[in-house]
């Protein structure tokens, strides 16, 4: 923790790791049951009383005042399950400088106008396949395809920008995918009238039984895809590289599209550059996405309770993955 005499104070980590944005799990119900979820780090378990929206808007009002974390992001499960999101959004507008969702897409055609009027800038969207028998064996679902296409133009239409489309690489199952994911985006770019979708590429993380695997590399379902190889192929192809400061994430520019590739697993460089804290659907600060034995409850939207349990868990913030044993890593 420190802060500059005339600044607010940080919540900044033993390894140097500054906190520069919540992420709320608002909700573990979902409409698809994707084969690779890890339901952000939790637990799956029988539906539960979920955080509410009192404690959401207190928790970002607190974090925004005396911390000067100002970008929150909504996930679930699905978040547009929670039929007051657009409530919460719109009571927290005021204090926050940038408001995301990432969702599956289903709802989003229905509520697109809606959010954006309350003043949600962009959102995530989930798109692992565009062919509809595969899209429907990795959400075991039937006849969403269609919905979530929708959804996707309405939130271009609704200025929800820029767009990412969510695209988990399967092994075997949708690789090959990754071309024709770039011809929609290129489509989605012309709806815009300008670069309003990018696709984010994302490695899957090992799960047993919706359980995150500590420590394991190679997933049981053996779906892990050659993201050296996939990497390769796009700076062969790219007109510019750049990398994020978010997890140190590369960004490839091929033929007018962005192309972000997201490495969760067995990286040094996304743990060393980490700098969202996450709260649960229960209400508790998740330090790691990859942890569940030091999580924080918040049971109270008093100020300095909030303020307390957030300092506590910066206490418990380490890199997932470390450069050898023991060691500590620290940003610049």
């Amino acid at each position: 923790m420190k802060s500059v005499k005339g600044e607010k104070e940080r919540l900044i980590d033993d390894y140097g790791r500054e906190i520069r944005s919540l992420r709320f799990s608002i909700t573990n119900r979902c409409n698809l049951n994707c084969i690779y979820c890890h339901n952000e780090g939790e637990e799956r378990r029988e539906r539960r009383e979920e955080i509410s929206a009192e404690l959401v808007i207190g928790i970002a009002r607190v974090a925004s005042a005396y911390f000067d974390i100002r970008k929150i992001k909504f996930s679930g499960g699905e978040p547009l399950m929670r039929d007051d999101l657009v409530d919460i959004i719109q009571g927290m507008r005021d204090f926050e400088d940038d408001i995301s969702a990432t969702t599956n897409g289903i709802l989003l055609s229905k509520y697109a106008a809606e959010l954006a009027d309350a003043g949600l800038d962009r959102v995530n969207v989930s798109l692992d396949s565009l062919k509809e028998e595969r899209y429907d064996f990795i959400t075991s679902s039937c006849n969403n395809l269609p919905k979530v296409i929708e959804g996707i133009y309405s939130a271009i239409d609704a200025g929800l920008t820029p767009l990412k489309l969510n695209m988990v690489l399967l092994k075997g199952i949708n690789e090959e995918e990754i071309e024709g994911m770039m011809d929609f985006v290129r489509e989605c770019n012309k709806r815009g009238r300008g670069e309003v979708a990018i696709l984010q590429l994302i490695e899957l993380i090992p799960c047993f039984n919706h359980k995150p695997l500590q420590g394991l590399q190679v997933s049981p379902s053996g779906y892990e895809a050659d993201f050296c190889g996939v990497e390769a192929e796009l700076k062969s192809k790219a007109s510019a590289i750049k990398t994020r400061r978010l997890q140190h994430r590369r960004k490839y520019f091929v033929d007018g599209v962005e192309v972000e590739v997201v490495h969760p697993i067995d990286n040094t460089e996304f743990c060393a550059n980490c700098s969202r804290l996450r709260i649960t659907f229960e209400g508790k600060i998740k330090p790691c996405l990859l942890r569940n034995d030091h999580l924080v409850p918040i049971k109270s939207v008093d100020e300095m309770h909030i303020i307390n349990k957030l300092k506590l868990a910066m206490k418990y913030r380490e890199p997932f993955y470390k450069e050898g044993k023991n060691s500590k890593l620290r940003t610049k």
